[in-house]
C-alpha cells in the first residue's frame, strides 16, 4: 500500500459519517444508494459526497445497474489497510 493510498484512507475514516457508512456496507454483500441514503438523517447529496470520498479512497467499489447504484467494500483494500496499520503501529504488551 502506497503512503498516499494510505493517507487517503485514513481521511476519509476520520469522519465519523463514514466510517458508520463503510460499517453498515460491510456487514453486506452490497448495498444500494437509495438503501443508504434512507438509512442516515442527512441529504442525499451529503451521502453522495461521502460515497464519493471512501471510493476515492480505494475502500468502496460502485457497482451500476441502468440508473441504480449499489456499494461494496474492497476487502483487499481494507485488508491492506490494516495490514499496513498493524505494520506501522505494532501492539506493545
Amino acid at each position: 500500500m502506497t503512503a498516499q493510498q494510505l493517507n487517503r484512507i485514513t481521511r476519509a475514516l476520520a469522519d465519523p459519517r463514514r466510517l458508520e457508512i463503510l460499517q453498515r456496507i460491510a456487514g453486506k454483500k452490497e448495498v444500494a444508494c437509495s438503501i443508504l441514503a434512507s438509512n442516515f438523517t442527512v441529504s442525499q447529496p451529503t451521502i453522495s459526497h461521502h460515497m464519493k470520498e471512501l471510493v476515492t479512497a480505494g475502500l468502496i467499489k460502485a457497482r451500476w445497474d441502468a440508473k441504480f447504484c449499489f456499494y461494496s467494500i474492497d476487502r483487499k483494500v481494507w485488508s491492506a489497510y490494516l495490514a499496513e496499520m498493524r505494520r506501522r503501529i505494532p501492539v506493545r504488551r
